[in-house]
C-alpha cells in the first residue's frame, strides 16, 4: 500500500500545484509516494511507462524514498535521463548517468535504461538518436528539479526556449549553472564544471503527462519565488510548470522562505 504524507501546506498557482513541506525528508518521502502512485496506476492502464530522471542533489531524499517502494513494478519501467555533461570521462563520479545508477538505476530492475552518452565528439547524432528514443512512444512522468538560476534540465536562462524546435540538443552553461554544481558540492571548483551539456528541452520535458518537480534548499529560494510570482518568461524557465495541466512542485521549509505563507489560503 502506497503512503500518503501530509503536506504542512498546499497552494495553487495557475496550474501548478504546489505542496511544502516541513523539511527535506519529508518533501522527498511525500514525492516519492506520489510518483509510485502514479506508476502504478499508469501501469494498470497501459502496461508500462516511460519515465525521466533529473540528476542532482535535490534528488538525493526523493531517489532514496522511490527506490524502496516495494509496490512498483519496475520491469515495466522505461527510464531516460533529461541531461548530460559533454567531455567528461564515462567513470567520472560527476556524470548524471553515473548518479542515477548510484541512486536507484542499480537498485531495481527497470525494463529498460535509455542513457545519453556525451563522451565522445559526435554530438548531433547522439541529440539525434536520443530524441528518437524519446519520441517511440508517450512520456507518462518527469521527475526534475529546478536550478538556483530557474533552469529546468538545463535550459538555463541565456538559452532556454519554450517552443524550442528541438526535443535534445548541446547547450552552453549559464555561469549561474556551473556554479551552483560547485555549491552543490559536484565539483571543486568553477574551472572544473564543463562549460557545455547534451540537454532534452523545454518542449520535451513539457511534452509528458505528469510532472514532479522536487525542489528542497534555501539556495533555491530565489528561483521558487521567481517560478511562482514572477512572469511566465524564458527569464525563468521553470516558471513554465504554471502552464502545465499535471504539474507538482515539492517544496520544504527553505526553498519556500520567501514565500509569505501568512498570505495563502
Amino acid at each position: 500500500m502506497i503512503t500518503k504524507i501530509a503536506s504542512k501546506q498546499k497552494i495553487k498557482i495557475d496550474d501548478l500545484k504546489v505542496e511544502i513541506y516541513e523539511n527535506r525528508n519529508l518533501m522527498g518521502s511525500a514525492a516519492a509516494y506520489d510518483v509510485a502512485a502514479a506508476i502504478i496506476e499508469i501501469i494498470k492502464r497501459k502496461q508500462s511507462v516511460r519515465m525521466i530522471f533529473a540528476a542532482a542533489p535535490s534528488q538525493n531524499e526523493f531517489l532514496n524514498e522511490l527506490s524502496k517502494i516495494k509496490d512498483v513494478d519496475w520491469s515495466k519501467v522505461t527510464a531516460f535521463h533529461m541531461d548530460e555533461y559533454v567531455g567528461l570521462k564515462p567513470n567520472s563520479k560527476q556524470s548524471f548517468a553515473n548518479y542515477l545508477n548510484e541512486r536507484i538505476f542499480n537498485k531495481v530492475d527497470f525494463k529498460k535504461i535509455n542513457f545519453i552518452t556525451a563522451a565522445n565528439n559526435n554530438f548531433e547524432n547522439i541529440c539525434e538518436d536520443y530524441s528518437k528514443l524519446l519520441s517511440e512512444e508517450k512520456i507518462d512522468i518527469v521527475c526534475m528539479g529546478i536550478g538556483e538560476n530557474g533552469h529546468i534540465a538545463f535550459n538555463d536562462p541565456p538559452f532556454a526556449k519554450f517552443n524550442d524546435p528541438k526535443l535534445v540538443k548541446v547547450v552552453e552553461l549559464d555561469d549561474v549553472s556551473r556554479q551552483q554544481q560547485v555549491n552543490d558540492g559536484c565539483f571543486n571548483s568553477f574551472e572544473e564544471v564543463p562549460k557545455e551539456a547534451i540537454t532534452l528541452t523545454i518542449p520535451a520535458l513539457l511534452s509528458a503527462d505528469q510532472i514532479y518537480a522536487i525542489v528542497p534548499a534555501p539556495s533555491k529560494a530565489k528561483a521558487v519565488y521567481s517560478t511562482l510570482f514572477g512572469k511566465i518568461s524564458e527569464e525563468c524557465p521553470a516558471s513554465i510548470l504554471r502552464k502545465h495541466k499535471n504539474a507538482k512542485l515539492y517544496l520544504d521549509q527553505d526553498s519556500s522562505m520567501n514565500i509569505d505563507k501568512n498570505k495563502l489560503c
